[in-house]
This record gives C-alpha cells, sequence and structure tokens, in this order.
C-alpha cells in the first residue's frame, strides 16, 4: 500500500473511530464564583470550568433559568457550595444528583460540630463556611477527589494543587490573626447587611451584628434597624459596612441615624469579576476576582474603617 493510500486509510478510521481523538477535557459547572475559583485552583487548565453566579449574584435569591438548568444537565461533574446557601436552587441539585448527575456540595466535608446553627431557620446551618479558612480548606479534598474520580489521568496533578491551595488558605488564616489584631479590642465589631460573616467572628474574635439575619430572602424592619443603631451608639462603633451582593440602602440609613462611617464595601455571597482588583489606602491592590486576594481585601477594609 502506497503512502497515499495509508493515509486516507488513517483519515477513515479516525472519523469512524478506531483510532481515538485527544480526550476532551472534563465540562465542570459551578454554581457561585467561591466554588468557581476554588476548582480552578485545583483544576488549572485541565477543565472547562462554567461559573452559573457571576459577580454582584445574591445566592440566596438565585432562581436557576431554563439555559442554567441545560448547563447543568450538560455537565460532566457539578460543584456547589451546600447548606442551602443556593436556596431554590438546592432542590434543582439535589434532583440531578438522584437521577444519575455527578453533583457534590463542597463543604459538604465541614464537620458539623464545627457548624454554626441558623436562627433563621430551624435544623438549618449558616452556609458561609468559606469566612473561616480553616473550614474552607476542608472543601479542597472534595474538589480533588471529585475530579480524581472522573479523570484519574490527571488525578497527580489534581493532588498536589489541592494541596499547594490549601496551604495558601490557611496561611491566609494566620495572615488575618495578625492583621485583625491592629484594632483594638473594644473596636472589634463588624456591622454588616446580613449574617454572612459569623464564621468570620468566631474564627477571628469579632462580634458580629448582621441586620438581616443569615438569608437575603426578606428584609430588615424597622425594628432591626432600630436595634442596630441603638448598639452601634452604646459601643461607639466607628464604622459600618455595605456589602458587594446586597443592596446598600439599609446600611446607609443606620449609618445616617447612628453617626457611624460607611467604612467600606465588603465581599460576602460573590467575589469581584475575575481579574478586578481594588486598591485600598496605602496603596496595596488585591485582586477581588480570587477568594484570597477577596478575603484579604475585606480584613484590611474592616481593619483600616476600625483601628
Amino acid at each position: 500500500m502506497n503512502f497515499g493510500r495509508r493515509y486516507l486509510l488513517a483519515i477513515v478510521l479516525f472519523a469512524i473511530g478506531f483510532v481515538s481523538p485527544i480526550a476532551a477535557k472534563l465540562q465542570v459547572v459551578t454554581t457561585t464564583s467561591h466554588v468557581a475559583d476554588l476548582v480552578a485552583n485545583v483544576a488549572g487548565d485541565r477543565v472547562e470550568l462554567k461559573s452559573l453566579m457571576g459577580p454582584g449574584v445574591d445566592p440566596h435569591l438565585y432562581k436557576a433559568t431554563a439555559r442554567d438548568v441545560m448547563t447543568l444537565q450538560r455537565a460532566d461533574l457539578v460543584f456547589y457550595s451546600g447548606w442551602l446557601l443556593e436556596g431554590r436552587l438546592t432542590d434543582t441539585l439535589e434532583k440531578m444528583k438522584s437521577r444519575g448527575k455527578v453533583v457534590h456540595a463542597v463543604a459538604e466535608k465541614v464537620s458539623k460540630e464545627k457548624l454554626l446553627s441558623s436562627e433563621d431557620y430551624v435544623d438549618h446551618y449558616d452556609p458561609h463556611t468559606w469566612f473561616d479558612p480553616e473550614l474552607w480548606a476542608t472543601t479542597v479534598e472534595v474538589v480533588v477527589e471529585a475530579l480524581s474520580e472522573l479523570d484519574a489521568e490527571n488525578a497527580n496533578t489534581y493532588k498536589a494543587n489541592g494541596e499547594e491551595y490549601r496551604k495558601q488558605i490557611l496561611d491566609l488564616a494566620e495572615w488575618t490573626k495578625a492583621k485583625i489584631l491592629e484594632i483594638p479590642e473594644s473596636r472589634r465589631f463588624l456591622v454588616t447587611s446580613h449574617d454572612a460573616y459569623n464564621y468570620f467572628g468566631r474564627a477571628f474574635g469579632i462580634q458580629v451584628i448582621g441586620v438581616q439575619g443569615l438569608s437575603t430572602a426578606t428584609e430588615a424592619g424597622l425594628a432591626d434597624v432600630s436595634k442596630t443603631v441603638d448598639f452601634i451608639k452604646k459601643n461607639e462603633i466607628p464604622a459600618i459596612f455595605v456589602e458587594s451582593s446586597v443592596s446598600p440602602a439599609t446600611i446607609n440609613s443606620i449609618s445616617k441615624q447612628s453617626g457611624a462611617v460607611v467604612g467600606g464595601e465588603l465581599f460576602s455571597d460573590a467575589l469581584g469579576a475575575p481579574g478586578e482588583t481594588h486598591t485600598i489606602s496605602g496603596g496595596v491592590s488585591y485582586e477581588v476576582g480570587t477568594y484570597i486576594g477577596m478575603f484579604k481585601y475585606n480584613v484590611d477594609t474592616i481593619v483600616n474603617a476600625l483601628k
């Protein structure tokens, strides 16, 4: 057989499947930007990654569109945060899982003994686990195991990336502990739109006051606002904070009534846009489209306003 015929035969065999093409990348879908950043750090460029919720999107109120459902159905692997953070979307994810779709809640391995209970919902837990880096570090294992199970060929890479990223998260915890010491103990109060920061408060010794509670599904009432204003005046709290994924109206009103300044905008239930940087006083810049960059930006913003 001459070269031309052999070449033609190879093309035909490839077309009908006798010669394997290059393996396609895993199609991975995440819900929140926190989870997307987590997966990106473990998987690198070895997967095709899509996040349903972009910057400024509130997962508590998010409603899946028909396109979202189609995206989820086409995915090889789905990651979400868990503990009802995603609100109404949680039922959709659980139904897909029961029908055989590979779906994982990344916070599922956080021990219940370390979870905070919810005052709003009986038998539910506070879902904002990423604000305690030592808890969030446990999510790395879930992602590594899930990716390795579906893509064994790259398992060693996922493991190595996971170990490195876990170390970065734990280093973040130590960095934060040192920064918080710059705030006098009498000023370690964090007043925000809703109770997204209770894990942060427990981990770093700050009393957290969230006007709306754990979920943003209901607005703060007049009694909540009045109570918060009285608390700020009594404790002479110099600054309070708005959140990127929650309307600033309530906090702005409380600021006017209490005399506390708005010390800045914090990221809570969503990261910034990929590549987005914010610069704080002193000229330090952070990439708020990443979990670690967002966290450091939040901490510096809080410390600068309260110290």
